[in-house]
Formats: C-alpha cells, structure tokens, sequence
C-alpha cells in the first residue's frame, strides 16, 4: 500500500521557525545568487531537500495545494535506495499515485517521459525513475522553490 511519505508541521508557527532557521542556514553557508550585479544571499533547492528545511518547503506546499512534485521526487529517492527485491512494488505504487492520467496526484511529465515510465514498470531499475525526477526537481528550481523563497 502507498503511504505518505511525510509528516508536516502541526502550526504555522513551526513552520514559520523553520522558515527562519533556513534564512540562517542560507547566510551561515553564504549560497549566492547574483541578479543585475545585485548579490543575495539564498539556499538551493538541493540543500534544502538534505536537510530540516524540507519540512517547511513540504508545509509550504501542501498550504498551496501543489505538492505532489515534492511528493515524487522524495518518493523517487526512496525507490532508488531500496532493495532489489522491493523495487516492482514500489515501482507500481509510484506509477498509480503520481503517472497514471487518473492519479490524484499527477506529476506534470511530457508523454515521451511518461511512456518510458509505463514500460519500466514492466521491469524496474534502480535508475528506472531518474529523467522523470530530474524534470520534476527542475519544475521545482524554476517555479515552487522560488514562490516558497518569497513566501512569508
């Protein structure tokens, strides 16, 4: 059975703690960015998703009904730790709660990719996810993780 793989912030204002403890980290570990010769300060994504800050990305999400890619991606990491034996399982829960047309949670992949994916299935890999999270984890750089970044 697929479960969640996630446990959210019980208040906004454990949330918000994180929120700030993310601020800190980002200027402890001095990530830049630089914008018409402007430097600021700010996380990468990659960073945030190793470590407590995923919490906060994850609450985000969920307040804005859109975690579903955060949901994949984590979901897709889990898969490719796991054991050989477990990998068709895992495989088909990935595949019905996030590829399938009628899944309720529906990750957005062009149909090239989601047609690789319905073949995999068939015969999974350890790597048989990898092109599918890499679009879903760029959708995240270039739209939810800098939405979460202005957030309040």
């Amino acid at each position: 059975m697929c479960r969640g793989l996630a446990s959210f912030p019980s208040s906004c204002l454990e949330a918000k703690g994180m929120r700030v403890k993310i601020s800190h980290l980002a200027q402890k570990h001095e990530w830049t960015h630089k914008h018409a010769s402007e430097e600021k300060v700010l996380p990468d994504l990659e960073t945030l998703l190793s470590n407590k800050g995923l919490q906060a990305f994850q609450w985000f999400l969920r307040s804005e009904f859109s975690e579903e890619n955060l949901e994949f991606w984590l979901a897709c990491e889990d898969y490719r730790r796991s054991e050989l034996n477990q990998l068709e399982t895992k495989a088909q829960c990935i595949y019905s709660r996030f590829i399938n047309s009628e899944a309720r949670q529906e990750v957005n992949l062009d149909s090239e990719t989601r047609e690789a994916l319905v073949r995999v299935i068939e015969d999974p890999r350890a790597d048989a996810f990898d092109e599918a999270q890499q679009s879903i984890y760029s959708l995240m750089v270039k739209d939810s993780f800098p939405r979460f970044l202005r957030s309040t």
